[in-house]
């Protein structure tokens, strides 16, 4: 690849992921037999857990660690550019919802050939849905870090001050009982009941909890427009716009909108939150007392998002890169890897062997594995396409003005429905591609 190539022609090669033959594992950089990893990291915080695992893979391999370390925002650009460039780390950390991209792209190899190769590895002490999440059109892409449900906030003292018991620590609330105490505890002034991002992230979580997907058994449509969807949305526009449960949304975007639930909750006069446990760190930092519960049931249970994120290897790596990479892959992986980043707050590990290490407070945070376990409540591994990046950008334009009451919610769905179909149809089409290649 010629290196007088512009920045929005290596951009335009990787969405179209027309250089996944040509990808290689470390072509330039630190000398061979460094273990290279790149992961996404947006505060001081997180900085420090990821140069723990540098350490640690150091310790465990004997062989010198570097990180590349990139804010969350512009960690998919960035690896964009790696892979088309041949510059990509021999291990490259995957959010879930962007596995299927990469994956449908040849952008990285599937792992079950070294798996099914290493009498050592467990897959088996990974929790079935960080499983899910990880893999793509049946073969395993990624091996997991974390892996957790979306849980319900509660303020406790708000709570208290209005003389009501907190909700059940392990038995999920319905969709009626949560709109009530929303209702009930909205005032006085400036007192809100719920706050979640105008999002089809955080919207997901009542489609799977009603029965629903945003996409079809099939994978070639929309399934937005059906009963169950439809019902989900009416219910959470309803709480924005008709009950007025939530604070004023004044942004919506969707990366901001999702911190802009989290600070509505930590001012100390909203009552639910909807958020993973991986903003227990941030919500530790909150004057007052509070704690976690399930997911509302709705219609066909307490089904939230679970979401997690995983280690992989760019297609390119092979030989004794490809050694190295699967051998830094496990350490980065391991059990005393993830007792590092559960210990520090982080998240929930993806490891059963690692659950203990992601200590309270709050005092019910154990709900996070008694929920992946099947033991409380329920959850619905992330259901994405291959081209969930502009999914999300689709539903961004006409969704979150249902929220504001601009529009009704039938009227975002019969608007987006058409220019939805179209995405899931590449998206079947990408699917169909991929299992071609793999033939």
């Amino acid at each position: 690849m010629s290196s007088s190539l512009s920045r929005r022609t290596l951009l335009k090669t990787a969405a179209g992921g027309l250089a996944a033959a040509g990808l290689s594992g470390c072509s330039s950089g630190p000398p061979p037999g460094t273990g290279t990893w790149s992961m996404w990291s947006s505060s001081p915080e997180e900085g420090k857990v990821w140069a723990d695992f540098g350490r640690y893979v150091e310790r465990r391999m004997n062989v010198k660690s570097v990180s590349t370390l990139t804010p969350s925002d512009g960690y998919p650009t960035k690896l964009d550019l790696q892979l088309v460039s041949g510059t990509a780390s021999l291990v490259t950390g995957m959010n879930g919802w962007l596995l299927p991209t990469y994956a449908s792209r040849g952008a990285h190899r599937p792992l079950d050939d070294l798996i099914a190769q290493d009498p050592d590895f467990d897959l088996d002490d990974f929790y079935p849905a960080i499983r899910s999440i990880s893999s793509f059109a049946g073969r395993t892409y990624g091996i997991g870090f974390d892996v957790a449900p979306v849980v319900l906030y509660y303020n406790k003292t708000l709570l208290e001050r209005h003389g009501i018991d907190p909700p059940s620590a392990t038995e999920p609330m319905t969709w009626q009982t949560f709109r009530d105490l929303a209702i009930e505890l909205s005032g006085p002034k400036d007192g809100y009941g719920f706050t979640c991002a105008p999002s089809i992230d955080d919207l997901v979580s009542w489609i799977y909890s009603a029965g629903g997907n945003v996409i079809n058994d099939k994978g070639d449509a929309s399934a937005m427009d059906a009963p169950e969807a439809r019902h989900a949305i009416d219910f959470v526009i309803d709480l924005f716009v008709k009950d007025r449960v939530t604070p004023p949304i004044n942004n919506l975007v969707s990366a901001n909108a999702s911190g802009m639930a989290l600070a509505n909750f930590l001012q100390g006069d909203v009552a639910f939150m909807q958020n993973g446990p991986w903003q227990v760190l941030n919500v530790r930092k909150a004057p007052f007392e509070w704690d976690i519960v399930p997911f509302p049931a709705g219609p066909a249970g307490s089904k939230p998002r679970v979401s997690g994120s995983c280690f992989a290897i760019p297609s390119g790596v092979n030989g004794s890169d490809l050694d190295l990479a699967w051998r830094l892959l496990k350490t980065l992986t391991s059990t005393g890897a993830l007792d590092i980043y559960a210990t520090a707050g982080r998240n929930n590990p993806a490891r059963l062997s690692s659950g203990s290490a992601f200590k309270p407070p709050p005092a019910n945070l154990g709900l996070v594995q008694k929920i992946l376990k099947g033991r409380a409540g329920g959850g619905h591994p992330f259901d994405v396409t291959t081209n969930w990046n502009r999914v999300r950008q689709l539903l961004s334009q006409d969704l979150p003005r249902a929220f504001l009451g601009d529009l009704t919610a039938t009227e975002a769905i019969d608007s987006f429905t058409p220019r939805l179909n179209v995405l899931m149809r590449q998206h079947r089409d990408a699917v169909r591609q991929a299992d071609r290649r793999s033939e």
